[in-house]
């Protein structure tokens, strides 16, 4: 059924401004966002199918660009419209990670950094600084493309942490590849930088590989030296 053949309470737009966004389904917000359907498909239809396709909305944030330019049923203009909505979604997602507790909840860490790079197709190495409450003082990109343990200098990682006046650190990279297991370069990269924090009194309290297909914490394996 069309749009506009629902009954106006049941209208996506006429829902959202009688109950608010909150009382919306995921398929009716990106059907407000989309506007329209397709020949085949009316635009709650199209939604619907999207989100099923792709795993719902965790899924098509972290399609590429090119990926959504394929995606039948969608033009230049929906693809630009989903893009920016999701864009906006991983900026407020990088925002909303200040001041909270980190240290014990690589949950949340986890959760946001793939929010934030798990489309990514880069590798991208970095590091979240931590005041002495374990907040979050500021999220660190030191590294682009392809990274070996030797090419990370331990001088990058803390003198960010250092500038920060941080009392700890987090290790992050990403593996454009999906799939988010450790190498033993990984491992090696960690210990190294974990001697290096010991001498300099700032802990890495963990390293997070984050991937298509989820993210790891070394610490949670047992990796990160305690």
């Amino acid at each position: 059924m069309r749009v506009a053949e629902l009954p106006r309470p049941q209208r996506p737009r006429e829902k959202l401004w009688e109950h608010g966004p909150r009382q919306l389904g995921d398929d009716e917000l990106l059907a407000i966002l989309l506007r329209t359907g397709t020949r085949g498909a009316p635009v709650l239809e199209l939604a619907g199918q999207l989100l099923k396709d792709f795993g719902g909305i965790a899924g098509l944030a972290q399609l590429h660009l090119p990926e959504l330019r394929r995606v039948k049923g969608l033009g230049l203009a929906k693809v630009a419209t989903l893009a920016a909505a999701l864009e906006l979604g991983r900026r407020l997602a990088r925002a909303s990670m200040r001041d909270r507790r980190l240290m014990d909840n690589p949950e949340l860490v986890g959760e946001h950094l793939t929010t934030l790079y798990a489309s990514d197709g880069l590798e991208r190495f970095g590091c979240l600084t931590l005041d002495s409450r374990h907040r979050l003082i500021r999220l660190h990109e030191l590294h682009e493309g392809l990274r070996t343990s030797a090419s990370v200098e331990p001088a990058a990682v803390f003198n960010a942490a250092i500038r920060d006046g941080a009392h700890s650190v987090i290790l992050w990279h990403t593996h454009p590849s999906g799939d988010p297991s450790p190498s033993q370069d990984d491992i090696e990269l960690t210990r190294r930088l974990w001697q290096a924090g010991e001498l300099l009194r700032i802990a890495v309290l963990d390293h997070l590989v984050v991937a298509r297909e989820g993210w790891v914490s070394l610490r949670q394996r047992g990796l990160v030296p305690r």
